[in-house]
């Protein structure tokens, strides 16, 4: 009764403070990741002893309320073990003083003593069971939401999986905002046809990446719809439109794994020489061979032990591996020097064709070639034709085509692309 009547009022009082000291762990693990992930960072701009004190100041926070919750629980610990030491020595004073009436025996005494033993065992038992899961219960309560979470994309009840598409792509009034109130894209219509290439370009927080987010059902928009050849891209499993579409992301995302997992992350079951082919049409095949271990050296976390150009040619070559008949590419040669980028390009060029390709880019040199550029401004396409149509007019268009593209920062047009 006193173990049942002391635990309740210890897990009473200590239940809504082990939630926040919880909160506490996520801040520093969250505080830590961020400045060890960040090392150059904190290094170049002398950051170490400011992160350090940060890291300190949470650290204090953490143990200023972890000390009550275990205080709480030593003073339980301490109790129970004064009770099991108290019952012991009553049950031997009792024993002893009717041992002397003749009331009982030495081995009844000892039984006692034993059964008193067993029981205190397994109340104390009880009360460390309790103490874990008391402890872990805000962990569990975070697992649990996670788990229980209702994606907002998924996959409808009648969802289908067509296998290889052909790459038709249709936007039609297609409209999406992140917060509600201001709209990312708005009224999007345009067509897609297989083997076409469409360049998105603009100002940044125009609305090209967004709209190529939907194609892939990052999101799904709040009104409108995207159709591939023909069907509702929310009619077709996630998985099964996924695997039709590759994507060459702008910052080249890799596991802390082999250079032969990473490129394998596109085509699992793919083999030595179609991984040699991949990365020989990215231009990756040199620096990979060139390494001890080849295809088996580690990327290390995030890529880190290869330089940004290499990390750009191997999530190509992914791309590639991949095979998809429909392609991605946001600024995927922006990481690249110049005689690289010209190489890639005429690899992406050969492997282009038959693929409906969308080419995010700032500069407008990488989209000399491409069937249409779409001009994107406040999430509208304001501009929509060829290179040269797009220059005849004198729009937008015109005025990116001769000068840096506002707040970028970037070479724009072809010929200064060239000058400089």
């Amino acid at each position: 009764m006193v173990f049942t009547v002391l635990t309740t009022l210890v897990v009473r009082k200590t239940y809504g403070m082990q939630s926040e000291v919880e909160e506490h762990y996520s801040d520093l693990s969250a505080r830590a990741s961020d400045a060890l992930g960040n090392v150059a960072l904190v290094q170049s701009f002398v950051r170490i002893d400011a992160e350090v004190q940060g890291l300190r100041f949470v650290a204090d926070k953490l143990l200023a309320v972890q000390m009550p919750v275990l205080s709480w629980w030593a003073l339980v610990t301490v109790i129970t073990r004064a009770s099991t030491t108290i019952t012991v020595l009553a049950i031997f004073t009792v024993g002893i003083a009717l041992h002397e009436q003749g009331l009982t025996t030495v081995g009844e005494i000892v039984m006692f003593v034993s059964f008193a033993t067993m029981l205190i065992q397994k109340l104390e038992q009880v009360v460390s069971f309790i103490n874990n899961v008391f402890m872990e219960a805000p962990r569990l309560q975070e697992f649990f939401n996670v788990l229980d979470a209702v994606p907002a994309v998924r996959d409808r009840p009648d969802a289908i999986d067509t296998g290889r598409l052909s790459g038709l792509v249709e936007f039609n009034d297609v409209s999406f905002s992140y917060d509600g109130k201001r709209p990312a894209v708005e009224d999007l219509s345009f067509t897609a046809l297989p083997g076409q290439t469409i360049a998105l370009v603009g100002p940044t927080g125009a609305g090209k990446s967004t709209a190529i987010a939907l194609l892939h059902r990052a999101f799904d928009p709040q009104s409108g719809f995207i159709r591939i050849d023909g069907m509702d891209v929310r009619g077709l499993t996630l998985t099964a439109l996924r695997r039709n579409i590759g994507v060459v992301f702008q910052e080249a995302l890799l596991f802390n794994r082999s250079i032969a997992d990473n490129l394998r992350v596109g085509k699992p079951d793919a083999t030595e020489e179609e991984l040699r082919i991949a990365a020989a049409r990215a231009q990756a095949l040199e620096f990979i061979e060139r390494g001890e271990r080849g295809f088996e050296t580690n990327a290390g976390e995030r890529g880190r032990m290869l330089s940004g150009g290499e990390r750009q040619r191997l999530s190509i070559a992914r791309a590639l591996l991949k095979d998809p008949p429909i392609l991605i590419l946001d600024e995927a040669t922006s990481a690249l020097d110049a005689v690289t980028e010209a190489k890639v390009n005429a690899a992406l060029d050969e492997v282009m064709k038959g693929r409906t390709t969308f080419v995010i880019a700032h500069r407008l040199s990488t989209i000399r070639n491409a069937t249409r550029i779409l001009v994107f401004d406040n999430g509208r396409v304001i501009e929509s034709g060829t290179f040269d149509e797009l220059v005849a007019q004198g729009g937008r268009f015109a005025e990116l085509a001769t000068g840096p593209v506002h707040g970028s920062g970037k070479c724009a047009g072809q010929r200064s692309c060239e000058e400089s």
